[in-house]
């Protein structure tokens, strides 16, 4: 099942890419694609290909990297629903962001990527330090709870530096959205191995998960260290979620229902669910992407605004199916 599922993804995320250099406003072809990428863009279908292919690689990073991102968190905390967005490490990252803009420290990408690291680490390390006081602990009641009322803060933080500042306004109300459609090569030869590494630090804690989803008692008696776990493994989560907040915005339910949906194809084991996750994520976003070319008349309509619409009713039957298997 894990390679049948593998293979499957790999062609969805070829076709997906595929898609993404051929479909919008206007169509190209192949030929407008090979010769965009040698540089050679005289006509206007090769100019368009040739602002495609930055895209449709940084959405493959942004949509595995939060996929990923997403699957550590709920490993990290054993809850289901957990994502970046819920818990709160979205609004973090951006409002470290907002902050370097109306600073002025950000201009450079590099900056910008560090203050949204900072942003979503304080953040996830707020939450689950509140949802961890009072009896039981870290429940996902409490955690999810914390993350709410830490986005919500967080938001009307962003408001009241952004309102007064018409400069930073301006540069903030394109990325706040979350979109893919600026995408440039220097900010990606950045990005992308910081997003590398992310993985590598997930990935390589996979076997250690799957311990810790058995309980903590559990995972200690197998000699597994909690604390460290947990740690370095929402260290990689925080470069991943930070990362590609710098990148593209924040951008929200690809960490929840990729994960879930994929844990409930091929189970719980992260060794396999990590990567499947990555290309199951990409796959998304590449795809709302298109999405967003193709059904809008005007113009671009944003893959942040795209993937709420998907996510949004996947939730609800997340968050149904679960209250009918407790009460069963």
């Amino acid at each position: 099942m894990h390679l049948l599922c593998l293979v499957v993804l790999l062609v969805v995320l070829a076709l997906a890419a595929v898609a993404s250099l051929r479909f919008g406003h206007r169509s190209t072809s192949f030929a407008d694609v090979w010769v965009a990428l040698h540089g050679h863009q005289e006509t206007i279908e090769q100019i368009a290909a040739g602002s495609r292919v930055p895209r449709t690689i940084l959405g493959v990073a942004v949509g595995a990297a939060l996929a990923v991102s997403g699957t550590t968190f709920q490993a990290v905390t054993r809850n289901p629903l957990a994502d970046p967005g819920i818990f709160g490490v979205l609004s973090g990252a951006s409002l470290f962001v907002v902050i370097s803009i109306v600073g002025d420290w950000s201009q450079a990408p590099l900056p910008r990527m560090i203050y949204a690291m900072l942003g979503a680490a304080v953040a996830a390390a707020f939450v689950y330090t509140v949802g961890s006081l009072g009896r039981g602990g870290a429940t996902p009641l409490k955690l999810a709870l914390a993350g709410a009322a830490t986005s919500a803060a967080a938001s009307s933080l962003v408001s009241a530096l952004i309102l007064p500042n018409a400069r930073a306004m301006d540069d903030f109300r394109f990325w706040q959205i979350g979109s893919i459609g600026r995408a440039d090569w220097t900010t990606m030869r950045l990005g992308i191995p910081l997003l590398i590494v992310g993985f590598l630090v997930c990935w390589l804690c996979a076997t250690r998960l799957n311990s810790l989803a058995m309980g903590d008692d559990v995972a200690t008696s197998l000699g597994v260290s909690v604390p460290w776990t947990r740690g370095i493994a929402s260290i990689g989560a925080v470069i991943l979620c930070g990362v590609a907040t710098a990148l593209a915005g924040p951008i929200a339910f690809v960490g929840l229902i990729v994960p879930h949906i994929l844990r409930l194809i091929v189970g719980s084991d992260h060794r396999w669910l990590m990567p499947l996750s990555a290309l199951a994520g990409a796959a998304l976003l590449v795809l709302s992407d298109v999405a967003g070319r193709v059904f809008s008349s005007s113009e671009d309509l944003s893959v942040g605004i795209i993937t709420p619409l998907i996510g949004a009713p996947l939730f609800i039957f997340i968050v149904r199916r679960s209250r009918m298997r407790d009460t069963a």
